[in-house]
């Protein structure tokens, strides 16, 4: 009788995910487990920032110190391929490596909603794309004038950059700016 796979998550060293997730997924290949572990998952978002006047996209673990694992913990055979992990801590919702210890699952609304966090991480780029209209108010989140707001006057598409009129002492002022700098006020 096969249970189903569920998701679990592990504590591992912060800094440490990807090196624990390597070589974990190296061992249940070595020990032929692949088909116990579905997926084995390090939830991570892009952050767009802007260092020297230049857009750097860089990937940023969201739940830091964790590692998810989407597995069918029925072969004990995986429990002690995870307690082998360098810098692995233990399951989330179990103290420690004891006997008797099981891990304790995720909720499916829980996995549902770190799941569609990453996914929209994974689509974050073509979202920067979007174009703006003139006269839509944006709000600006990077640089000297970070936190005012404005309205687009005149959009540069082939630089991905804007004009926006901002409020400043009672006086409307022109700032260009990158699309990265600003986001659309609902």
């Amino acid at each position: 009788m096969k249970s189903e796979s569920k998701w679990y998550v592990l504590k591992v060293a912060s800094g440490q995910e990807k090196t624990a997730k390597k070589y974990f997924e190296t061992e249940l290949e070595r020990q032929q487990l692949e088909n116990c572990v579905t997926r084995v998952l390090i939830p991570s978002e892009k952050v767009y920032e802007i260092r020297a006047g230049k857009k750097r996209i860089r990937e940023r673990n969201f739940l830091p110190g964790y590692i998810l694992i989407c597995a069918d913990l029925s072969d004990k055979r995986v429990l002690h391929v995870v307690k082998d992990v360098p810098n692995a801590l233990g399951f989330l919702g179990a103290r420690g490596w004891g006997v008797g210890k099981d891990p304790v699952p995720l909720r499916e609304k829980e996995v549902i909603k770190i799941l569609y966090k990453v996914d929209e991480g994974e689509t974050a780029t073509s979202a920067l794309e979007k174009p703006f209209i003139v006269g839509e108010s944006v709000k600006i989140i990077d640089g000297p004038f970070s936190g005012f707001s404005g309205s687009i006057q005149e959009i540069f598409e082939e630089r991905k950059k804007l004009d926006v009129t901002v409020r400043i002492f009672e006086r409307n002022t022109p700032i260009e700016l990158n699309y990265v700098q600003v986001e659309k006020l609902m």
